[in-house]
């Protein structure tokens, strides 16, 4: 697979992964924090470099993984912010 289809692939499974965590606060954290992170080594070219990246970012999804399994062991009660119906 090339490192392009890789790194979108990589990405999908973060985002999907983290819009599991039960946790308002945990869940926004891991999508910004994903989407920070693609976008600062977005320009990046050194096939090495992006190899050692796309690593780090397989270790994360297994971190990710966990906490999510974590955290619906130990679920709390939604967030006000969570319950409201946003109209525009």
């Amino acid at each position: 697979m090339s490192s392009k289809l890789q790194v979108l692939s990589l990405y999908r499974l973060l985002i999907r992964e983290s819009k599991k965590f039960p946790s308002y606060n945990f869940r926004n954290y891991a999508l910004r924090r994903i989407r920070d992170s693609f976008k600062e080594n977005k320009s990046l070219t050194d096939q090495i470099q992006i190899k050692q990246q796309i690593n780090k970012g397989y270790d994360n999804l297994e971190i990710i993984k966990r906490q999510v399994l974590i955290g619906n062991l130990y679920k709390t009660d939604k967030l006000v912010i969570e319950n409201v119906n946003f109209k525009t």
